[in-house]
């Protein structure tokens, strides 16, 4: 073989063989994408889901925390009379002087009134027709108030008069016309009765809506009303017997209870198939938010923000909240007003269970139809 042969090395073809399956990645693929990222603490297998599903369930407490929030500083965080109904004994022209400056001193707080006698004064608190009367003498002062209608109306009313005695140089006397009763010093228990038949009847009504689709319309409402009743009763008998704050016309706060716990179960029905899991924060708000600061337990409409003295017109908690004090400290008080507000929240409550169990009654019958005539068609294919 001469020299040249031996060193002339021809270009040679070669085949690359097929890459095999278990070959992990080529050379292109690991330089095009990433490797997927392995669970771990940080980063758990479907993150995005987890994510998302937290996202849907934060909703509901964040909504409550914001809604009480803005209600109860809203309704509570200054409270200031304005246009606060009070009276002036005396059937001079200088009492009819005195009023108006009252009433313009005050800057719109205060609307004053002139009562001819202080036997007439007394009238007008008992009928909470006026919050306060202020009855000088030539030689002292008295202001008749009611504890029983607002302990912190009451107080703010002593606040006003008793700079206006002091520059008179007139001792104050403060009668209380109705007083609260010996175990309710602080006239707010039959508010804290509405708390209690409030959170128990909205928990209830989300137990009641639960099962009320596997029950027919008359069952729903017998269980409804009976679970009412129950709620009713139970704070009846802890503010009555127990703590003594409910001492007279027992059974008629009752059935005023147990009519407004069957407005809640009967919204709390009606809205479920709705709303679902928002039933219970939209309740929340109805009577929580909503219904406490409005009642006018803590504060009467005359200290409240205009949106919660507009609510106290017409919100339920308020008017049983007037029924339960007019039967317990106002006997002569008419329960008309309370009544019929409470009738109508009762009457829209049974129309929307009404309204949305048809609706909903009619979409699975609808579904039935179809699957039916669904089963027909295959079964004609079939054949």
């Amino acid at each position: 073989m001469s020299e040249v042969a031996k060193y002339n090395f021809a270009p040679t073809t070669t085949v690359d063989a097929p890459s095999s399956p278990a070959e992990p990645h080529s050379h292109a693929a690991v330089r095009g994408s990433r490797p997927p990222r392995r669970p771990s603490a940080l980063h758990p297998q479907g993150l995005g889901r987890i994510l998302a599903s937290f996202g849907s369930h934060i909703l509901v407490p964040l909504f409550l925390a914001v809604g009480m929030g803005l209600a109860y500083l809203g309704a509570f965080h200054a409270p200031t009379p304005h246009d606060l109904p009070v009276g002036i004994v005396g059937q001079t022209p200088a009492t009819q002087v005195f009023a108006q400056t009252v009433t313009d001193r005050s800057d719109g707080a205060l609307v004053a009134h002139v009562v001819p006698s202080t036997e007439a004064a007394e009238q007008e608190v008992r009928d909470r027709e006026l919050a306060a009367v202020y009855a000088p003498t030539a030689t002292d002062a008295t202001l008749y108030v009611s504890t029983a209608a607002s302990e912190t109306t009451a107080s703010a009313a002593q606040k006003v008069f008793l700079p206006i005695a002091y520059r008179a140089h007139l001792p104050l006397a403060v009668r209380d016309v109705v007083p609260t009763g010996a175990e309710d010093t602080t006239g707010q228990g039959l508010f804290f009765l509405l708390v209690a038949l409030s959170v128990g009847g909205y928990a209830s009504a989300i137990a009641v809506a639960a099962f009320a689709t596997r029950l027919r319309p008359l069952w729903t409402a017998v269980v409804g009303l009976a679970t009412s009743g129950v709620v009713a009763g139970i704070g009846i008998v802890v503010a009555g017997p127990l703590y003594g704050i409910i001492t007279t016309h027992r059974w008629e706060v009752f059935l005023f209870a147990w009519l407004y716990d069957a407005i809640i179960v009967a919204l709390g029905v009606g809205l479920h198939p709705v709303l679902g899991r928002w039933t219970t924060p939209i309740l929340t708000m109805l009577f929580v938010m909503l219904n406490f600061t409005s009642s006018g337990g803590i504060f009467q409409p005359a200290f409240q923000p205009g949106l919660f003295a507009g609510l106290n017109t017409f919100w339920s908690g308020a008017a049983w909240l007037q029924a339960a004090q007019d039967l317990l400290y106002f006997p002569g008080a008419s329960l008309g007003r309370s009544s019929l507000v409470l009738a109508i929240w009762l009457a829209v409550a049974v129309l929307l269970c009404v309204v949305v169990h048809g609706l909903v009654a009619r979409k699975a019958r609808v579904a039935r139809e179809r699957e039916v005539t669904r089963l027909e068609e295959e079964a004609v294919v079939a054949a």
